[in-house]
């Protein structure tokens, strides 16, 4: 039986790489370095402030200056964080066909408040999540499992009846951790290096419409 589907915000129900880039590289030139090309910067992604900064900077995040270089990063994404994100295509149909099948739909992601907020009004998903979690909703954030609790307790369905969408490691991670069937979206933001035949996913899809596939009949 399945109730509902969460699904993370960034490499999987939005594609949010070249505004996360283009935050990056206004900082690099602030700082008197070289951009950082995207299909460089697209596969990280996902990791968010830190891992663009790790990427952008050749540094740790334990090293001197790391924080102080995120948090300006997260201020120039702040005055663009919705110039070019987009749903990936398919999205807005898969939407439409869960909501006739009677499931609720949610997001689950770490981006802050700040942004997830403001920016998820703004992509036009036809049909509205019921729930919406962000990275410091809960205090939190993925792979910890209590965002995907609250998620559920939200939409007052069991995690056992529930499915997880992402694209990351710590979305699989989370979503196993609270007993959900995890769906790797294969589209999204993975690294050559990264290895996700490891992670566990129960399941693995190729673009969004292909989770109705896989759907249990009801």
């Amino acid at each position: 039986m399945i109730s509902a589907i969460l699904f993370d915000l960034d490499g999987t129900l939005a594609d949010t790489a070249l505004d996360l880039g283009g935050a990056l590289n206004r900082l690099l030139a602030e700082e008197g370095r070289p951009p950082v090309a995207h299909e460089r910067i697209r596969p990280i992604a996902s990791h968010g402030a830190r891992g663009l900064v790790e990427l952008g900077f050749g540094m740790k995040r334990y090293e001197p200056g790391f924080d102080a270089l995120r948090l300006r990063f997260l201020d120039h994404y702040e005055a663009g964080f919705c110039d070019q994100t987009v749903l990936f295509d398919g999205i807005n149909p898969l939407l439409e066909a869960l909501d006739g099948l009677g499931l609720q739909w949610g997001i689950v992601t770490n981006k802050p408040m700040r942004f997830t907020d403001r920016l998820v009004p703004s992509l036009g998903f036809s049909v509205p999540p019921c729930v919406v979690v962000s990275g410091d909703t809960v205090g939190v954030a993925k792979p910890d499992p209590r965002p995907m609790r609250y998620a559920c307790e939200a939409m007052g369905v069991s995690s056992a009846h529930c499915w997880y969408v992402g694209d990351a490691e710590r979305d699989i991670a989370a979503g196993r951790a609270v007993g959900m069937t995890t769906v790797l979206a294969d589209y999204g933001y993975i690294a050559a290096e990264e290895k996700p035949d490891e992670w566990g996913a129960d399941l693995r899809i190729a673009s969004p419409m292909e989770l109705l596939t896989l759907l249990p009949t009801r």
